[in-house]
């Protein structure tokens, strides 16, 4: 549960605004380039709802939240095995990965997806007040955008990027900062190079799910 609360609760406020904003910009963008008579406005809407759902909103989420939870995850654990917390819970004979790491991933998988939700939503919300405070689209011709041609086929690819995206973000960090040797040096060492790695094998399982399942 205090996992679920520092993953989720703790990230609300930080992926609330960076998604309002990548909203609002991505419809401003979206309207420079589609300047055609040709082209419905309401287009607009219905590219930065899709644009959001399969992409932005479970991919930069993903990597944002790499490196707040990751680089936390990664020095709690460090922390612990440099000061011989964790040898000490070996030795009382307690499953150590069970009990520090197995609640961190059940909360990423769990949290992510819940996270990556919110995003979408405020992107699309961010969007519509972007374009409306611009006048880069009315709020009319967004709104109508936004509702049609939806394939709900979209959100079940992007809540499976986003439990993945939630294993990535608590195991691998988890598993750089249990293996860690040294001190505080290498435990820094340790979760900036999980953030990396983690970062990495977020855009490569973003690009083999949207190859699967696309």
């Amino acid at each position: 549960m205090l996992a679920m609360t520092d993953i989720g609760l703790g990230s609300l406020g930080l992926i609330v605004i960076i998604s309002t904003f990548i909203g609002a910009v991505m419809t401003m963008q979206i309207a420079f380039q589609l300047v055609s008579d040709l082209i419905p406005n309401s287009i607009i809407g219905q590219i930065n709802r899709d644009s959001n759902i399969l992409e932005l909103g479970p991919t930069i989420s993903a990597l944002v939240l790499m490196g707040k939870v990751g680089s936390s995850i990664s020095s709690q654990i460090g922390s612990m095995r440099v000061t011989e917390q964790i040898d000490a819970l070996e030795i009382m004979g307690i499953n150590t990965p069970g009990y520090l790491i197995l609640p961190k991933v059940i909360a990423g998988v769990t949290m992510i997806p819940a996270l990556v939700i919110v995003a979408i939503f405020c992107a699309i919300l961010g969007g519509l007040l972007g374009g409306s405070l611009s006048g880069a689209v009315s709020a009319a011709d967004y709104i109508q955008g936004i509702q049609g041609g939806f394939n709900g086929f979209t959100v079940s690819v992007a809540m499976v990027k986003a439990v993945v995206f939630g294993f990535i973000i608590t195991s691998v960090p988890a598993y750089k900062g249990f293996y860690v040797r040294g001190g505080a040096l290498e435990v820094g060492e340790a979760g900036t190079q999980a953030v990396v790695i983690g970062c990495i094998t977020i855009l490569a399982s973003d690009y083999l799910i949207t190859a699967i399942m696309l």
